[in-house]
C-alpha cells in the first residue's frame, strides 16, 4: 500500500460512521427478503431519525395530499427504498460541518449537492425510473462530492491550494487536487461510501463521476448524476469549488437523446423543485 493510499484510508477511517439504525437499515434493505414491518421497527427505535423522516415526508419536497403520521404509513405512501434513502440523506447531512474548512463554503456546497441530487432524481424519472427507485439517484447526487469534505477536513492546506489553483489557472478541481494531493475527491468519496456499505451502483457513481474513461456501459444513475452536476453548475445553484463547466459526455447525450443545451431547456424552470430541496437543509 502506497503512502498516499494509506493516508486516504486513514482519513476515511476518521470520518464519522452512520448511526447504528442507518447501518441496520442498509443491511436489511440489501436483502430482497426485507420486510417493511422490520424496517419500521428499526426506525421507530430511533426517535430522532423517525421525527426527521416524517418531517421530510410531510415537506413540500414530496407534496403529499395528506399528512403522514407514522413510518408505517410513510412506507406505504413513498415506498421502502425512499425511506431508506431518506435515512441515508439525514445521516449524511448530520455529519457535515457547518463551517467551511480549507475555504470551502459549506452553505454553497450544500446547495450544489442538493441541487445535483434534485436534478439527478428528475432525470432518472425522465428515463422511466419509478419514484421510489429514483431516490437512489437523489442520494448519488447528494453524495457525489463528499470526498471534498473529507479533503477539506483532514488536508485543509492542500485542499485550499487546490481551490485557489482552480480559480487562478481555470482548471477542473479534480486536476488541481491531483497536482496538490495526488488523488481527487471522486476517488476519496468512493472509498468513503464503500466503507459506509452503500449499494455498489452508488459507490461506482461517486467514484466515477469525473472519470475520463467513459464508455457505453455506464449506469443510468451515474449518467444522471453527471448530467445533473453539469446542469446545476450551469444554473449557478451553489458552488462546490469546481468553477469550470464541463461538457456533456457523448454517451450521456445519447442516453437522453439530446445535447446539454436542449436537455437543460427541456427541463424548464427548475426553481420550484430546487426550492423544495431546502427541506433537507432544515432537518
Amino acid at each position: 500500500m502506497s503512502e498516499l493510499h494509506q493516508q486516504l484510508v486513514q482519513m476515511v477511517d476518521k470520518m464519522p460512521a452512520f448511526p447504528g439504525s442507518v447501518n441496520r437499515i442498509l443491511q436489511m434493505t440489501s436483502s430482497i427478503d426485507c420486510a417493511p414491518k422490520d424496517l419500521v421497527q428499526v426506525i421507530e427505535h430511533d426517535p430522532v431519525m423517525m421525527a426527521k423522516i416524517l418531517k421530510l415526508v410531510n415537506s413540500a419536497y414530496f407534496g403529499l395530499s395528506r399528512e403522514i403520521t407514522s413510518i408505517k404509513h410513510g412506507v406505504v405512501f413513498v415506498g421502502l427504498n425512499t425511506i431508506k434513502n431518506l435515512a441515508i440523506s439525514i445521516a449524511t447531512m448530520g455529519m457535515l460541518s457547518k463551517t467551511g474548512p480549507a475555504g470551502l463554503d459549506m452553505n454553497s456546497f450544500l446547495r450544489h449537492s442538493l441541487g445535483t441530487a434534485t436534478v439527478a432524481k428528475l432525470l432518472g424519472k425522465r428515463l422511466g425510473v419509478a419514484s421510489d427507485r429514483a431516490t437512489d439517484y437523489f442520494v448519488g447526487g447528494l453524495l457525489h462530492d463528499i470526498g471534498k469534505v473529507v479533503f477539506a477536513q483532514f488536508m485543509p492546506q492542500e485542499m485550499e491550494r487546490a481551490l485557489k489553483r482552480v480559480e487562478v489557472e481555470n482548471i477542473p478541481l479534480p486536476m488541481a487536487e491531483m497536482i496538490e494531493i495526488g488523488a481527487d475527491h471522486a476517488q476519496l468519496g468512493g472509498m468513503l461510501v464503500e466503507k459506509w456499505q452503500l449499494p455498489h451502483a452508488l459507490v461506482t457513481c461517486i467514484k466515477e463521476h469525473h472519470s475520463q474513461e467513459w464508455n457505453d456501459n455506464t449506469s443510468e444513475v451515474l449518467d444522471c448524476v453527471v448530467a445533473a452536476n453539469i446542469i446545476i453548475k450551469q444554473i449557478g445553484f451553489g458552488c462546490a469549488g469546481n468553477l469550470l463547466e464541463d461538457r456533456l459526455p457523448d454517451h450521456v447525450a445519447a442516453r437522453f437523446g439530446m445535447e446539454l443545451a436542449a436537455l437543460r431547456k427541456s427541463m424548464g424552470n427548475l426553481d420550484e423543485e430546487l426550492e423544495k430541496a431546502n427541506a433537507f437543509i432544515c432537518i
